[in-house]
């Protein structure tokens, strides 16, 4: 499903572009798809952004720009590739039910005559017909250099005493992906304010920032979690730029990619 893009995403896609970057790292470092990414980049070229140049031309009025250009009129949030593919619903499902794969039936298809994107026939079919959930096999990721990345997720440490009453502790844990170093931050409540203090509470004990989280899509930074481009919260999303680190969430459902000595899952993109 298509959604709006918000000014902060916007705004951190121009940022990291301009700093230098790929449309690939920059767009997932927003949460967003790459070509998305790439149309509000070739949008801000129009309005005069300059490659490599200074962060202060991403002014309001570029930024403005930039969302006028390239925001599309969707009154019910979908293009028309989709809007055809509702049309061919009863084509699809005979084509799904023959049990072939989404890219011999997006063929068929075409064959047809009715031509849309294969990424937008994937998100109907999976949306409509629960198409192409299958179990994955598990492939082992190559461990990063030291001080690189860092898991971060909640845990249930239990019950403490608070008063009269007794209160659920979490643990904001953060581990070191190469030395499984690991520092455990305690907490009686789970907002973003809770997890950015434990994420500063982590740098002192590190005695510095990693370049990349990488989390299990917890809900105060993930807003909508997704295997291709998930939707971080505005909140975090301006705070981590600050600290001069990227959110690479795991992918969403049930991955399984993992570091050979991790609990925790890797993004399908750090896949060879």
């Amino acid at each position: 499903m298509l959604r709006e893009v918000t000014v902060v995403e916007v705004r951190e896609v121009l940022r990291r572009w301009v700093r230098g970057e790929g449309e690939r790292p920059a767009a997932g470092a927003a949460g967003v798809d790459r070509k998305t990414a790439r149309r509000h980049i070739a949008a801000g070229l129009e309005a005069g952004l300059v490659r490599n140049g200074d962060e202060a031309q991403l002014s309001d009025e570029l930024i403005g720009l930039v969302c006028e250009k390239v925001r599309p009129s969707r009154p019910d949030g979908h293009g028309a590739a989709w809007r055809t593919l509702l049309a061919e619903e009863e084509a699809v499902k005979v084509l799904l039910d023959k049990d072939l794969t989404m890219v011999k039936a997006h063929e068929l298809l075409c064959r047809k005559g009715v031509v849309v994107p294969y990424r937008t026939f994937v998100r109907s079919c999976t949306e409509r017909f629960g198409a192409g959930r299958r179990a994955r096999i598990t492939v082992r990721v190559a461990d990063p250099k030291p001080g690189i990345e860092l898991q971060v997720d909640f845990g249930r440490m239990g019950l403490v005493p608070d008063g009269e009453r007794r209160r659920v502790c979490h643990g904001l844990i953060s581990t070191a992906c190469y030395s499984r170093h690991c520092y455990v931050w305690l907490t009686l409540t789970q907002t973003t304010a809770d997890v950015i203090a434990g994420f500063e509470a982590a740098w002192l004990f590190f005695g510095g920032v990693f370049p990349v989280v990488i989390l299990d899509n917890m809900a105060q930074i993930v807003t909508t979690a997704d295997k291709l481009a998930p939707r971080l919260n505005d909140a975090f999303l301006e705070h981590s730029p600050s600290r001069g680190f990227a959110i690479d969430a795991a992918r969403a459902a049930k991955p399984k990619d993992y570091h050979e000595d991790s609990a925790i899952p890797r993004t399908g993109g750090a896949v060879p």
